[in-house]
């Protein structure tokens, strides 16, 4: 009996880090992080979305003496998008503004990561056809792509 339900917490645990893996989407940036995060903040800038606030956590580590490889995360946000999934669902307020994390992993690599929309969609009930959703997926896309652009 044990083993059956520790098997079984396995595997729901597993499945649960499969989902959640695939509802991240995670480009490579040929940039530091604050370059990566610098040309994120300019292209949302550029876009008409507001920057409410950027978190170094390296920075915040070292504050209580921890290492932490750089780490950046981005919060910002458009209320053209938002104001209307918030409208659906209020709850989607405790995933809204957008959040993209910008990170250098073990061997120097720098990733640029964030929630797919649509688990937005998902976890507040939203309609998956949501033109809102839409919106943040694509501009998501092309915000990050410019921030990770080589030129």
């Amino acid at each position: 009996m044990t083993r059956t339900l520790l098997g079984m917490a396995a595997a729901l645990t597993f499945g649960w880090a499969a989902t959640a893996q695939a509802d991240m989407v995670t480009k490579t940036s040929p940039h530091s992080v604050a370059e990566t995060v610098d040309r994120l903040e300019a292209a949302v800038t550029a876009a008409g979305a507001t920057v409410f606030a950027r978190v170094d956590h390296a920075a915040g580590a070292q504050n209580v003496d921890m290492d932490l490889r750089p780490t950046q995360l981005l919060i910002f946000g458009n209320p053209k998008l938002g104001t209307p999934a918030m409208l659906d669902a209020q709850t989607a307020g405790l995933d809204l503004p957008l959040r993209v994390l910008a990170y250098a992993d073990e061997n120097g690599m720098v990733h640029v990561s964030y929630h797919a929309p649509d688990t937005l969609a998902e976890t507040h009930d939203l309609p998956r056809d949501a033109k809102y959703i839409t919106m943040m997926t694509g501009a998501l896309d092309k915000l990050t792509a410019k921030a990770t652009a080589t030129e």
